[in-house]
């Protein structure tokens, strides 16, 4: 199956580990010297319109996908690599 960037960017992205949504791809890392993908990247949300910053970008592995489908993206990976705990850094930043 042959998928451009823009194909790649409308599949939803989905961790078969846990079940959770993770996003839509936003970038493609690729390496030059052997023309292969090294990762799909999701660029972290911006917080309060940026004024607190912006979250950490997701990187995935290409290791860690299991199936490009003709609507989703699984994958296959630990939770706590791919996502941080957003809710503490708030709960810091408040008090």
């Amino acid at each position: 199956m042959k998928c451009t960037l823009n194909d790649i960017r409308r599949k939803e992205i989905i961790n078969i580990r846990s079940g959770t949504k993770i996003g839509y791809a936003d970038d493609v890392e690729f390496d030059t010297d052997s023309f292969t993908i090294k990762s799909i990247v999701i660029y972290g949300r911006y917080r309060m319109f940026g004024f607190l910053g912006k979250d950490d970008d997701i990187v995935i592995k290409c290791r860690d996908i299991e199936i490009i489908g003709t609507d989703t993206i699984l994958i296959s990976a630990d939770e706590s690599i791919l996502l941080k705990d957003v809710n503490v850094k708030c709960k810091k930043l408040c008090k």
